[in-house]
Parts: structure tokens; C-alpha cells; sequence
């Protein structure tokens, strides 16, 4: 990322907040979605943020697509005097973004890190001072408030830090404090796993209008069964074998269907499907 100083006090969207409250360093398709939840659920105003994007011709659409939220193209100046900075950047400009940045960051600030295989040790060692660090990792249906964020909190982390991060986050759907250990598996079936599920969904469509049906009742009926059969698993606790099995009635027409997604290989390979992405997320960082 560049640090054009000039540009971001000289373009009208830009100037910077009189408060900062946040600074969001990467404003792309999710920090976009994480920043506009956090403005319409009044949890920071659009005058107590800044936001950073790669290149400078971006600012004011975004900015006018976010009320006038203040965006620039400096990190360094982004993150001076905020109390919380909020990292959505790709991996590989991790370790750059955080050398830029550390300097200007206070003893008492909160960085929260959405980025894919960036770890907590490296990010304290990378910052080299007692900043307080959690991982975070949210995924895209934040955008509609059914978000799913998983939380890990580093060594320097207070209570209140992670009370902040989850108010935040909570915002956009449920939050799962979890271990740093496993936040590559719940990067591969949470954040990954969004698209795995659009697939089932297309296909299920998909079977609909070959069966006869109109393709846009076909798609609200294949969405509608998923996200009741997904709400009927969360609100019950019941396990999803027992669920399925409630559906199975003896010699009807549900098992028949059952089968031939055995006979297709369905379940290994939606299991293979996350082993593998967990797998490549633990690489991300360090591939070009």
C-alpha cells in the first residue's frame, strides 16, 4: 500500500476525523460490508472512522457510497491516535502493512486482524511493542447480518478488548471465541464454506428446473430449505443426523434422494473440500 500523504489532505474526501474512533486499513468487498453494518447499527459514526484503500482513485465512490466516510491511501496516518484499527488487507501485504503501521501505534490500541494466516505471535512480533491483538474471522453473509465471526485473543489482550471486538462483530451476526489453533479450519468451513453452500444451492435450483419448476421459485425454495434447515440445526442443538432422520420416512421419497448423493459422493467430498482449503489457508502469507 502507498503512503500518499499529499493526496489524502488535499482531496475533499478525505480529510480526516475530527474524533477517530476506527481506522480500517484494506476497505475492500469485506471491509465494506464490516464497515457499512457498523454505521447502520450506529455502533461509530461516519465521522469517527477512516478507511484505507490501495489506490487513491477509489476514495470518493467509496466515500459516497459509505455517507462521506473519510478515506485515504496512508496507513501511517490512518492508524495515528486510533484507538482501534481493523485490518482486511491480503496476506501477502501483511507483514509490509504492519512494519508500515507499527510506529505510529499506540501501547493501548486494539488491532483486530481479519487477515487469512496472519498469526497472533507474528503480528505481536511484527508490531514489536504492547499492542493488544485479536484474530478475527468473519465471513460474507455479514453483509445481511447472519455473519459468522470467530474470535482469538492474543497475549496482551484485556477483557475489554475482546468485549469491543465482539460488540462489534456481534453486530453482523453471531461471534465464537475460540483457540488461535484452529482458526485456518474455521477460515475453511465458515469463511470458505459460504461458497461450498452457494454451490449446493445452485445445483439444488438447478434440479428444480429440470424437474419443472420456474427457475426463480426453484432458487427461493432451494434457499429457503437451506436457511431453515440451518436455523432449525442452530435452534435446536439437535445433531444434523438426527435432523436428517426426522425428514427419512421408511420407503418414501427422501431416502431414495439420500442415496444418490452417497452413490455421488457428496459428504467426502464436501469433508475433502474444507481439509483442503484449511490446508492452503495456512500458506497464504508466505505465497505469491
Amino acid at each position: 500500500m502507498s503512503t500518499t500523504t499529499t493526496q489524502v489532505e488535499t482531496s475533499s474526501s478525505t480529510r480526516l476525523p475530527a474524533q477517530k474512533k476506527l481506522a480500517l486499513l484494506g476497505c475492500g468487498k469485506l471491509g465494506t460490508i464490516l464497515l457499512q453494518a457498523f454505521l447502520e447499527r450506529g455502533l461509530i459514526g461516519k465521522d469517527e472512522v477512516i478507511a484505507t484503500v490501495q489506490h487513491e482513485d477509489k476514495c470518493q465512490a467509496l466515500s459516497d457510497q459509505l455517507g462521506g466516510v473519510c478515506f485515504g491511501t496512508d496507513n501511517l496516518q490512518a492508524v495515528a491516535d486510533a484507538p482501534i484499527v481493523l485490518i482486511c488487507v491480503k496476506p501477502q501485504v501483511m507483514s509490509q502493512l504492519l512494519a508500515e503501521i507499527a510506529p505510529a501505534l499506540k501501547p493501548n490500541t486494539l488491532v483486530i486482524s481479519a487477515v487469512t494466516s496472519a498469526t497472533l505471535p507474528f503480528i505481536q512480533q511484527q508490531l514489536g511493542k504492547d499492542v493488544a491483538a485479536i484474530r478475527a474471522m468473519p465471513n460474507t453473509p455479514a453483509m445481511v447480518g447472519a455473519g459468522m465471526t470467530a474470535l482469538a485473543a492474543g497475549a496482551l489482550t484485556q477483557h475489554e478488548h475482546l468485549e469491543t471486538a465482539k460488540r462489534l462483530f456481534e453486530s453482523v451476526g453471531r461471534v465464537a471465541i475460540v483457540d488461535e489453533k484452529h482458526m485456518d479450519a474455521i477460515t475453511a468451513l465458515s469463511a470458505s464454506g459460504t461458497a461450498f453452500v452457494f454451490v449446493i444451492l445452485e445445483s439444488m435450483a438447478e434440479a428444480g428446473v429440470k424437474v419443472g419448476l420456474p427457475r426463480e421459485l426453484a432458487t427461493t425454495l432451494a434457499a429457503q430449505t437451506l436457511f431453515g434447515a440451518a436455523q432449525l440445526a442452530l435452534k435446536t442443538g439437535h445433531h444434523p443426523a438426527l435432523l436428517k432422520d426426522a425428514v427419512t420416512t421408511p420407503a418414501g421419497c427422501t431416502i431414495d434422494g439420500l442415496i444418490e448423493l452417497e452413490k455421488g459422493g457428496l459428504r467426502v467430498t464436501l469433508i475433502n473440500a474444507v481439509i483442503t482449503t484449511t490446508n492452503r489457508a495456512r500458506e497464504l502469507m508466505t505465497s505469491k
